[in-house]
């Protein structure tokens, strides 16, 4: 495949308006229903059969892909699968998209990878990965067999050497990080005329695969640096593996002018986000708030159904941050409850994993592929350089 296609359609996803779901005349779709759960649905898992396998079939094409995502639960995922059907649609291949319920159900998911390894004739596998590790022997499968993988979203760092050919993923750990300078720069005054010790709350759905560490790590990092930039103490409390994982130059609780205290629900549900959310954002010194993805996000807002205690005056209201897009977290922007939020672009993703699979089948040599993460708030949402990220 010539360069220039490649470069032309990575242009077009970037410039095109979001879509989710993931029907179409030539493809088998999931239920409407299943296909773009509602915030208040989010946690209800679709039928396996319906909104875990969706087919496309592309005329004369040479080669066949599995695709294989996180989920099914959010329009997130749904947006990346309209990726891979563009992308099919252009390069005139086939592909077979598949799909856990929830980003927790990771043995699922490897099922999917291994029945995936074993479908007759497929010429390469993409998947954005639940879980760091579980994959692994898989993937040593996959390689034994000289299929080639290629990670989108979710990289696998510890993957047997030479068994994945590229990782399409956001620069997760900068994401995080431009989340954490947006919401200081907020929270700046705030922090600095403090008598006493305030609160930073941070929602992560999980703590496995490493996208949302990434994420997670990098907003801990960069508001830490920030802080001591101003002379302020920082002490990251709650989950161990973001505690033990954090960079930054950290004191005890005791000694901390700014508390950064990190969640993680026992399952990645849009409620047990909230419930994290609520315990934090009913503290008296929380004064903002980030949830990692959009599940995380959304829990955050849903706690503040009850709580209201979000704006965007950081005076008067907790500060919140959020990540990805979705009607919810768009409309809480937009009036006034989210202060901002981070972006990444599933669309392209999608497209850039199905372009980067057909190079690899047609014997081009592929590396990894950064995308970046892009803060948008009620200034520039509508711009044309974000809006098109904005899926619904």
């Amino acid at each position: 495949m010539k360069k220039k296609v490649l470069a032309s359609l990575l242009c077009v996803a970037m410039a095109a308006t979001m879509v989710v779901g993931c029907g179409s005349s030539n493809e088998a779709a999931a239920p409407a229903d299943d296909a773009a759960p509602a915030a208040d649905d989010a946690a209800e898992e679709a039928p396996a059969d319906d909104a875990a396998t969706d087919t496309a079939d592309a005329a004369g094409g040479d080669y066949h892909f599995e695709i294989i995502v996180k989920s099914y639960q959010s329009s997130y995922w749904q947006a990346a699968v309209k990726g891979v059907e563009q992308a099919a649609a252009e390069l005139g291949v086939s592909y077979n998209c598949t799909g856990p319920n929830a980003e927790s159900d990771i043995a699922d998911q490897v099922n999917m990878l291994n029945n995936a390894i074993n479908v007759e004739g497929v010429d390469g596998i993409g998947i954005a990965a639940c879980d760091q590790s579980a994959c692994l022997d898989s993937l040593q499968t996959a390689m034994d067999k000289g299929i080639p993988v290629v990670c989108f979203d979710s990289g696998i760092p510890d993957a047997p050497a030479g068994s994945v050919y590229s990782t399409v993923a956001t620069d997760n750990y900068g994401a995080g990080a431009t989340a954490a300078e947006n919401l200081y720069a907020g929270l700046k005054d705030k922090i600095a005329a403090a008598t006493a010790p305030v609160r930073i709350g941070e929602v992560n759905q999980e703590a496995t695969s490493e996208s949302i560490i990434n994420r997670g790590l990098g907003f801990i990092d960069k508001f830490a640096e920030l802080a001591k930039a101003d002379g302020k103490k920082v002490a990251v409390i709650g989950n161990d593996k973001y505690v033990n994982d954090a960079k930054a130059e950290t004191v005890a609780e005791a000694e901390a002018d700014i508390i950064i205290e990190v969640a993680v629900p026992a399952q990645t549900t849009v409620e047990l986000c909230a419930t994290e959310a609520s315990v934090i954002m009913n503290k008296a010194d929380t004064i903002g708030m980030f949830g990692s993805n959009q599940v995380a996000a959304e829990g955050i807002l849903t706690a503040n159904e009850n709580l209201n205690v979000l704006g965007t005056d950081p005076e008067t209201s907790v500060l919140a941050a959020g990540f990805d897009a979705g009607s919810v977290i768009k409309g809480a922007i937009k009036d006034g409850k989210m202060y901002g939020a981070v972006t990444q672009s599933p669309l392209a993703m999608g497209i850039t994993t199905i372009q980067t699979l057909y190079a690899i089948a047609n014997g081009e040599t592929v590396s990894d592929i950064p995308t970046e993460g892009y803060w948008y708030n009620t200034d520039n949402m509508e711009d044309d350089s974000i809006a098109p990220n904005l899926y619904d």
